[in-house]
């Protein structure tokens, strides 16, 4: 333990900060947040965890909205804290629904990043684990 870094969420400065880790193909959750939101800094600690249980297969990004001021138009925020996690496409015989494309940060290509899974407010820690095991992340252990 004491020997061990410490793995945290990356902070995105703006949204060009997610096209190399949207470009590895690796399940990216963002959490779009505001430092005064109370909701948010109770969320805060789960998104450590997070970010430590699955470094490695998936990546786990902070925006702040007031210092990304162009993600609240980009992925159409209302409230914070609200979680949005990206992923590839899945394959077309396994769709069920349509996924929502993601067009400004990835560039728009064709099998480009889509949003998997999108939540709002608190959420439970259990709901945020299931939504990246579904994208492909795994626990480090």
């Amino acid at each position: 333990m004491f020997g061990r870094k410490r793995v945290k969420p990356i902070e995105a400065k703006s949204l060009d900060d997610l096209k190399p880790l949207l470009a590895e193909g690796k399940p990216v959750l963002l959490d779009f947040m505001q430092v005064n939101c109370r909701s948010c800094r109770i969320m805060d600690g789960i998104v450590n965890e997070l970010a430590e249980e699955y470094a490695g297969s998936a990546y786990v990004v902070k925006v702040d909205l007031a210092r990304v001021p162009a993600a609240t138009a980009a992925f159409s925020i209302k409230a914070t804290p609200t979680f949005v996690l990206l992923g590839r496409p899945a394959a077309p015989a396994a769709k069920k629904k349509a996924a929502r494309r993601v067009e400004s940060p990835a560039g728009g290509t064709d099998r480009g990043p889509v949003a998997r899974w999108r939540a709002s407010g608190l959420v439970r820690k259990d709901q945020l684990t299931r939504a990246l095991e579904g994208a492909g992340a795994v626990r480090a252990e």
